[in-house]
Order: structure tokens, then C-alpha cells, then sequence
């Protein structure tokens, strides 16, 4: 069995100095305790995507894996270049550089396609209800949501939910096309066929590769909690952040012109209250903390040669809150101190850098992802026992965990890019919980040698089974309000901004004018010969001075086409 000493990260020890602290609002998922009842897909779908132009949005979604997941095949980065790779040395996204991003700036071909999602649909209830009396059966028909014409139903947001695989959704699986033994062994296998629930949301990353594909710049990483946005005002609908996220969750609103995503519910976590999608989970899997890191070593750690180091790497950044040194660069950075103290009481933090049995979803994309998940734990002690081995024998009960029904190599694939011994070490830590738990509820004596054998001690064991078993509301989610001067009120009292006309970044007719400049306040569109676009703008309009390319007949050099120096003048 690898070393699964779990162990707290100080800086001491000849460690880098410190660099900036900053915070970050985190998340972690149990899987073992997912059921696949898509309560939190449902609740985040109608609280921030039941709307016009968003009909395939699902900010959150509930995948089986193996599958293919939503949109199909997203994890295929050889096709659609999500992501950061590295390029001599240096942090490159997959999409290329500027040059090349600009030349498919009008036709890219690595952007998910409305059938890679689903084309969503209705029913026609209309001849239901004024259907005349009749001896036939009227049927509703499917109509498609985009232009309302009949259409046949192909594929869904979870189409393949609870399949387990299959001919199709196995064969096709990315993690098991880049792992052809595991995949070979999980098709001879086929009638032990093992599934389990994967909720994905946005990563938030921390080194999001949307935010640095982005031509206009409209997406940002807040300052004060690290939750990624998407500024509607400055948003041109390039579609370039599509293809940039490696996850697939920034999407594209067809009416608006717009892109939107995930926004953690930020509202709510300014109110120090848990996202939607958590509250109103059934099987009670996710936990909501705040995790201190070192801003200046993010960069570095992107960066390692090894993709199986990635892992360890975004471990390092991470800070301990209970460190004085921390605690005070935290104070420096602005960081007020209730927000240090929710870090110590973090379930988030003790969870992935504390017990290490949460793990990040595909850090080989190098974006270091800040939603981080405890690997589902097949049933082997009732395996063992089955089998007539002791379950409860350290030795028996660690020598089973690479013969899982759910294979090492798949989890790796998913969670720490191939390497299967940070997985091992975390399942270890899990079922040496359940066995050790299981002795006490049948009355028998504590058994030392189980906590003593993942290095941990029989407390921490308890504590650890306490968190992820039987942690009370305010224990799965500490998160301390907003520092920014106010509590925003309840966004519930006037709907959500996107709904009606007028919204941020809207037009009169987005179906037209998505792509036109910001309309100019008291001021007529300066006309320049040999174009047919506008360049002027008002000082206050984000689009102030731009050139709209649209619009150009690419003859002469109308003002706009490029920024002007700093003394004022056209470059």
C-alpha cells in the first residue's frame, strides 16, 4: 500500500516565502452518497436558466459515468482544445495563441455544436387539451424549442443515465479511450458492469483558461472569493470561452448574444448562504468552505512537466489558516478576519488538504480546478466477508481496494490524470473509516490498527467519519458573507436580470444587433470614409472608441481600428 499519511502543509521547513494570500469559495462533493436524482440539476435549472434562449443550459448537471457525458465527449480535449497545455516550458491554452484564435474568431471549428448538447424540446399539449371528442387518442407531438417545427428526440442532457456503459456510451467514453487496458477489461467484464454519479458544476478554476481566451476580457475572476463571472456589458459573443473551458460549462445564450455560467449562486454566497444546487441536495454530498492559497505559486504549479504531479502541485498552493505567517499575510491582503476563522472551520479544507480524500476532476487540464470530489468506495467489506476473507483485517481490507468493481485506473483517469496512488491512498482512508466505524456500531471494541494503518489516529478517524456522515447544516457549509460593504438584498424580490428586455448586455433586437457597439448617448455614429461601422463612443461606454469589425468594409483606416497611445493619438 502507497504512504497515505495525511498531514497539515505549513511553510515552514525552507519552504518559498510566502507570496499573496488569497481566498477562494470552495466545493466538494461525496459521491458515495450521490443517488442520481438530478433534485440539484432540476432547482439550478429553473432558478437560473428557465428562460429564452437557454433551453439547453444546464449550469449543473448529473452524468453516469462511464459515459459520455454532457455535452458528449467533452473530455476529448484532442478535439475540442479546452484548457492550458504546455509549450516550451510555458502555459499556452489548447485553442493556440492570439494569432490563431483570431483567424477562427468567425469560424471556429472546435465549438460544441447544438446536437453535441441536445436539442431541446416541448410537447405539443396544445392538442391535448383542444383536441375535438373523437375514437382516435390525441398525442402531443415533440416540437423543438429553438423554431417550434416538429422534431424527433435524439438525445438529452442525461441520456444515458444509469446505463452503466453499454456498447454505445462505453466505447465512446473519453477516460476509457485513453486508458484502452482499463477500457478492454471493463467490456470482458461486462456483466459486472459498475456506474456511479458524477454532479458537475463550474470549476471556478484558479487558473481558468476561459478567463485568458476571452477576447473582449468579459470574463473575470472575482478578487474577494475567486468565483468566475461573465460581464454581460462586455461580452461580444466570440464564443472563444466555449472552447476554451475544458468542462464545457461556459455556454452561449442564442437570444441575448451573450455567454453565461455557472455563478456559484453568488448572490447567495455574499449572503453566506450555500448555492442552490447545495441546499436543495437530497443525499446532503456537497460541503461549502473557504480555502486560503498562495496567488504567487499558481502559475508554478500549472506548470510541472508531469501531469501526474498536478495533483501534489495544487496541494502546495493551498495555506494552512491555522499558521500565524498566513494569518497575518491573510490580514495584508485585505482578507478580513472572520473569513480566516470560517478558513479554519473550512469542511472543504479539511476534506481535501486535512484527511486528502477529496481529489480534483482532471487536473491535466492544468486549470486547477477548485470543485473537488471523494471518489465513490465500491462494498468491500461486504465483498470480503462474502468471499470468507476477515473485512475487517487491515491486510485483507487494503489488499482488496485495487480489485474494485469501480477499477483504480478509471477514478485515476477521472481525478489525478493516471496516477491511481493518490486515489488508492484516499479509498484506503475510506474503507479503513467504514471498517472502524462498522466495529462500533456493532457494539465491538475500537480496532487502533485501522486508523493507525491510513496514519491517522482513532479521533481523527471519528472526526473524519463525523464530517462525511453526519455533518449538520452549518457544519457542510461555513460561509462567512460578503466583505464588500453590504449584503445585497434578496435577489428573489425582482427575478433574475436576464428575463425580460433590457437586461445586461441586452438590445433591442439581439437577434440583429448582438455583435453592434453600444448605442451612444447624445451622440450621432461618427460616420469614416471608406466604412460602414462606428468608432466613436461615449467615455463611460465600455465600448468607448472601438471599431466594429462587423461592419467594416476592411477599406481604408477608419479610428478604432487599433488602441491609441498613450498622448491620445491614433496608432
Amino acid at each position: 500500500m502507497t504512504d497515505s499519511t495525511p498531514h497539515r502543509r505549513t511553510r515552514r521547513g525552507g519552504r518559498a516565502p510566502l507570496g499573496r494570500v488569497m481566498a477562494q469559495v470552495a466545493m466538494v462533493m461525496n459521491l458515495d452518497k450521490c443517488i442520481g436524482c438530478h433534485t440539484c440539476s432540476v432547482t439550478c435549472k429553473q432558478t437560473w436558466t428557465n428562460r429564452a434562449g437557454t433551453e439547453y443550459v444546464w449550469f449543473n448537471n448529473v452524468e453516469t459515468r462511464p459515459g459520455l457525458g454532457y455535452p458528449r465527449g467533452h473530455e476529448d480535449q484532442e478535439k475540442w482544445k479546452g484548457g492550458w497545455r504546455l509549450k516550451h516550458g510555458r502555459l499556452v491554452p489548447r485553442t493556440g495563441g492570439r494569432a490563431r484564435r483570431l483567424a477562427r474568431l468567425f469560424a471556429n471549428p472546435e465549438l460544441p455544436t447544438l446536437d453535441d448538447y441536445y436539442q431541446p424540446w416541448t410537447y405539443d399539449y396544445e392538442t391535448l387539451t383542444t383536441a375535438p371528442l373523437g375514437d382516435d387518442l390525441p398525442t402531443a407531438r415533440p416540437r423543438s424549442l429553438i423554431d417550434g417545427a416538429d422534431t424527433e428526440i435524439t438525445w438529452g442532457p442525461n441520456w444515458d443515465d444509469d446505463l452503466g456503459g453499454g456498447p454505445g456510451p462505453l466505447a465512446a467514453d473519453p477516460v476509457l479511450a485513453q486508458l484502452e487496458k482499463v477500457g478492454e477489461r471493463v467490456r470482458l467484464e461486462y456483466e459486472q458492469a459498475f456506474m456511479f454519479y458524477l454532479p458537475r458544476i463550474c470549476e471556478h478554476c484558479l487558473n481558468p483558461s476561459c478567463v485568458a481566451v476571452c477576447p473582449s476580457g468579459a470574463l473575470y475572476k472575482r478578487i474577494e472569493d475567486g468565483i468566475v463571472l461573465v460581464d454581460q456589458d462586455r461580452c461580444r459573443g466570440w464564443r472563444m470561452c466555449v472552447s476554451g473551458c475544458p468542462y464545457k460549462k461556459v455556454y452561449f445564450n442564442h437570444r441575448t448574444g451573450k455567454a453565461e455560467k455557472c455563478t456559484l449562486c453568488y448572490p447567495r454566497i455574499e449572503a453566506g448562504e450555500p448555492t442552490v444546487c447545495s441546499e436543495t441536495c437530497v443525499g446532503r454530498l456537497r460541503y461549502l468552505g473557504i480555502m486560503l492559497y498562495d496567488a504567487d505559486r499558481v502559475g508554478e504549479a500549472a506548470s510541472v512537466t508531469d501531469e501526474r504531479e498536478l495533483y501534489e502541485a495544487q496541494l502546495d498552493c493551498f495555506l494552512d489558516p491555522h499558521d500565524p505567517e498566513v494569518a497575518r499575510a491573510a490580514d495584508k491582503s485585505g482578507i478580513p478576519h472572520d473569513w480566516v476563522t470560517a478558513a479554519r472551520r473550512s469542511p472543504v479544507r479539511a476534506l481535501i488538504s486535512d484527511y486528502r480524500v477529496a481529489l480534483p476532476l482532471h487536473p491535466e487540464y492544468r486549470t486547477m480546478p477548485m470543485v473537488w470530489y471523494v471518489p465513490p468506495l465500491s462494498p468491500i467489506v461486504e465483498a470480503l466477508s462474502r468471499d470468507g476473507h476477515d473485512g475487517e483485517d487491515p491486510a485483507c481490507l487494503f489488499g482488496a481496494i485495487d480489485s474494485l468493481r469501480i477499477p483504480l485506473e478509471y477514478l485515476a483517469g477521472l481525478f489525478t490524470a493516471g496516477d491511481t496512488a493518490p486515489v488508492e491512498a484516499a479509498l484506503c482512508r475510506l474503507a479503513a473509516m467504514r471498517s472502524y466505524m462498522r466495529r462500533i456500531n456493532l457494539g465491538e471494541e475500537r480496532d487502533p490498527r485501522l486508523a493507525e494503518a491510513v496514519g491517522m489516529d482513532a479521533a481523527r478517524m471519528e472526526e473524519m467519519y463525523r464530517l462525511l456522515a453526519l455533518a449538520k447544516y452549518e457544519e457542510r457549509y461555513v460561509i462567512p458573507t460578503s466583505y464588500t460593504g453590504e449584503v445585497p438584498r434578496d435577489p428573489g424580490e425582482a427575478g433574475c436580470g436576464l428575463e425580460g428586455e433590457g437586461g445586461p448586455g441586452m438590445y433591442e433586437d439581439p437577434a440583429d444587433a448582438f455583435h453592434a457597439l453600444s448605442p451612444l448617448p447624445g451622440q450621432a455614429a461618427a460616420q469614416t470614409s471608406g466604412t460602414a461601422g462606428t468608432a466613436a463612443g461615449s467615455a463611460s461606454s465600455p465600448t468607448s472608441g472601438r471599431l466594429n469589425l462587423l461592419n467594416w468594409n476592411g477599406k481604408g483606416r477608419p479610428a478604432g481600428l487599433f488602441p491609441r497611445r498613450r498622448g491620445g493619438e491614433q496608432a
